[in-house]
């Protein structure tokens, strides 16, 4: 799961622990959300930042969560043709689990996967959420290392 540090980082969620990733604007990360399950661990990648990498660990504590910041007028993610009754955005409830020991960078993470293994390598991707093949994610937790925090 991506996010870009200036607008929510690693040490974000570190100082509040738990949060909603909410503003999912797109329908393939949408879903790719809500694939999801409670326990599931993820990623936390640093994008559109001096060196974007794996920075951290989450675990999903809540899923097919609706997403407020559709109905909140004043939201950079408000959609005005999302209806309360039929919700078109939903979200999860993350939990911080820590710092990893070594990040992990883009050019890093292209010059050991394809981007069949890791879809977040594959040129031009935007998407904020990508699944990670189960053998790649035991492979990235290896290199990544400990979570120190």
């Amino acid at each position: 799961m991506k996010s870009e540090p200036d607008a929510y980082s690693i040490y974000t969620l570190k100082k509040e622990l738990t949060t909603l990733w909410d503003g999912i604007r797109n329908y393939q990360a949408r879903n790719f959300m809500r694939s999801m399950e409670t326990g599931d661990k993820a990623f936390f990648y640093h994008s559109n930042c001096k060196i974007p990498a794996i920075v951290g660990l989450m675990e999903v504590i809540k899923t097919n969560v609706i997403d407020p910041t559709q109905f909140d007028k004043s939201s950079k993610y408000f959609d005005p043709k999302s209806i309360k009754s039929n919700p078109r955005w939903d979200c999860t409830e993350m939990k911080y689990l820590g710092l990893f020991s070594n990040n992990l960078s883009l050019q890093d993470l292209r010059e050991s996967y394809t981007e069949d293994e890791l879809p977040v390598t594959r040129k031009g991707n935007r998407l904020s959420i990508t699944p990670v093949p189960k053998d790649t994610a035991n492979d990235l937790l290896s290199k990544l290392g400990k979570l120190i925090d």
